[in-house]
């Protein structure tokens, strides 16, 4: 499979169901900028301007498992106090995240808290703890496990070291993976790869690869070999190598396939090795092959470190990374509503403004292309709110409209005034304003600013309402009454 096609053929199969063990963090980022060094130490006085917060670790696995459209049941423990309370909450809120998190008393909720400013990492500070859960927790998951092994298509493990992923608990991973004959994938911590013996693959980086196998691992050659000392040593079925800059090896009995790094600016590299597994397990659930797994596996890689914090990378992000025609680029620029705000995030760390306008644009004639280019010198980008077919039929009637949908998403998207184009079917565009909050909202004149749908929000967070100047003479309706006598 070339890799133009491995996105829309990931697209293709039907969501999988992917069972989730591992260790549950929650992931602070504390935004701001530095203008000075302390007079105190030698150390730089970060301004705090902005506060986030995420699931971590496994949890951050089940989001990207999630935001590719398949779905986790989550296995994990968190403490009983406050981060636990909201990390519970937070992964709660996944629609396609079946949680079934235990809260423990006797210990702490992990907690990762880094500061970044101009987009790099200055320092993190952590809160955690490594004791390993109680037997009586761990016998409780353990028949989680049994139970539900048969139910899924691949098990994946997120091994964080932080107590959660005991021995007894990979022992019944194991036995209940073969019994049900679903792939085992782990994410391992540590050097000792003996407490992952009979898994179907593992996922180590090479700095632990090396670690394990006491060799070295700077070239392919070396790579190739220590992993084959981990397949043989310990009756592991594939091993796939994370490198960093060098990209991913991955390496069976009888096969060596050394995949080249995919990234082409890197922000931030947290939770890079847990969209790796996420999305090696989610293809491997849909049906890929172990190799164009990791090829996508790869591919999600290469988009999440050009991505600030602990990021999430959407089916429709491997899509357009995956796609190199300008036919395919075109077509990449057509998202769902959560990729596109994702991408807005990611634009406004960029100091973007942001613009939307909506409609039907049925026939694409000049008075659409000046309205859309208006809207476009009015900020850095432009996303457009495009009707679906059931919509246009409500609001034009019967006989409308001409085109369907993906061709007009796909005329739109051709325009190098629209960055991103987003089908909604709801009868106004405010769901997608109030997801995206454009810094610009932008209609025809042919509106007064009371009648444009969602300028009161829009303007209450402090945007702007601009109502571009119509092109006389041009109309879609008008064109299709020309054409019909």
């Amino acid at each position: 499979m070339t890799q133009e096609n491995l996105g829309g053929k990931f697209a293709a199969f039907d969501p999988c169901r992917v069972l989730c063990v591992g260790d549950l963090m929650l992931d602070r980022f504390v935004y701001g900028d530095v203008s000075r060094i302390s007079p105190e130490a030698p150390i730089p006085v970060i301004r705090i301007g902005e506060e986030t917060t995420m699931p971590g670790g496994a949890g951050n696995v089940v989001r990207n498992i999630a935001a590719l459209g398949d779905r986790a049941c989550f296995l994990s423990v968190v403490g009983d106090d406050k981060e636990g309370r909201t990390l519970t909450e937070l992964v709660g809120n996944e629609a396609l995240i079946e949680p079934c998190i235990l809260s423990d008393k006797g210990r702490p909720t992990t907690v990762k808290t880094r500061y970044l400013a101009d987009g790099q990492q200055l320092f993190r500070a952590d809160k955690e703890t490594t004791q390993p859960i109680s037997r009586k927790d761990a016998a409780d998951i353990g028949r989680v496990i049994a139970d539900t092994a048969a139910d899924v298509d691949v098990i994946a493990v997120s091994d964080y070291a932080k107590g959660f992923v005991t021995d007894d608990l990979l022992a019944e991973l194991v036995r209940s993976a073969h019994a049900a004959r679903k792939p085992l994938v782990i994410d391992p911590k540590g050097f000792d790869f003996s407490r992952y013996k009979g898994a179907s693959v593992l996922t180590p980086n090479r700095h632990e690869l090396a670690h394990a196998v006491q060799g070295d691992t700077d070239d392919d050659t070396s790579v190739a070999a220590a992993a084959r000392k981990i397949i043989n040593k310990y009756e592991i079925g594939a091993v796939l190598v994370t490198r960093s800059e060098l990209g991913m090896s991955l390496v069976t009995e009888g096969s060596v396939h050394h995949l080249s790094a995919e990234a082409k600016e890197v922000f931030d590299v947290s939770g890079a090795g847990d969209t790796v597994l996420a999305t090696f397990c989610a293809a491997l659930g849909r049906g890929l092959s172990l190799l164009d797994s990791a090829r996508l596996a790869n591919l999600a890689a290469g988009i999440v470190v050009g991505k600030v914090g602990t990021a999430v990378v959407f089916q429709d992000d491997l899509v357009r990374a995956s796609y190199s025609s300008d036919r395919s680029r075109t077509e990449a620029k057509i998202v769902s509503l959560a990729a596109a705000k994702d991408q807005v995030k990611r634009w406004r760390r960029a100091g973007q403004r942001v613009a939307f306008t909506n409609g039907c644009f049925d026939l694409l004639h000049p008075g659409h292309v000046a309205m859309l280019n208006g809207a476009r010198a009015a900020a850095d980008r432009l996303i457009v709110g495009l009707n679906s077919d059931e919509l246009v039929c409500r609001l034009k009637g019967p006989d409308r409209p001409v085109q369907s949908e993906t061709a007009r998403a796909q005329v739109l998207a051709s325009l190098s005034s629209v960055d991103l184009v987003v089908v909604f079917g709801e009868d106004t565009p405010l769901m997608l304003i109030s997801g995206l909050r454009p810094d610009v909202l932008a209609k025809g004149a042919d509106y007064r600013v009371e009648e444009v749908v969602g300028a009161d929000i829009v303007k209450e967070y402090g945007g702007k309402v601009l109502l571009v100047p119509l092109t006389p003479g041009h109309s879609t309706s008008n064109t299709i009454a020309r054409v019909v006598r």
